[in-house]
């Protein structure tokens, strides 16, 4: 007969992240478009404070495309470390098959697949014992 397996997974409503990273991540997000919009536009946000423009301002607006990368590459990094709960999880007919939180490390391909190999026989050796009512 056939095996289905069913891969589904909500880790952020599981593994609850801290209020104070989600807010991090939150604001990071937005501080990241609106530093990108001031580098293409060309809009010195160190004038409205009065300030001289540090060199790396001066170096972004010189190179736009290089500086919006750079910008866009390094807040999504630091957004997902701060959204990251280290959590990976492996489940089989809903039944929790390896877990990293408790491992402490993810399983090597041969480790999964020994480890899914073992439930799938249990599974089907579970099945094919007589059901004994009382």
């Amino acid at each position: 007969f056939k095996r289905r397996i069913r891969i589904t997974g909500n880790l952020l409503s599981r593994f609850c992240l801290l209020s104070f990273n989600r807010h991090i991540a939150s604001f990071l997000s937005v501080f990241k478009l609106v530093l990108i919009g001031l580098i293409i536009v060309g809009k010195d946000p160190f004038a409205f404070f009065g300030m001289q423009a540090p060199s790396i301002w001066q170096w972004g607006q010189e190179n736009k495309v290089y500086a919006c990368m750079m910008v866009f590459f390094l807040s999504n990094m630091i957004e997902n470390q701060c959204m990251s709960t280290g959590a990976f999880e492996i489940t089989l007919n809903d039944v929790p098959v390896w877990s990293k939180l408790e491992s402490g490390h993810l399983p090597s391909m041969q480790q999964l697949v020994q480890i899914l190999d073992n439930e799938m026989k249990l599974n089907v050796h579970m099945e094919s014992m007589p059901h004994h009512r009382s």
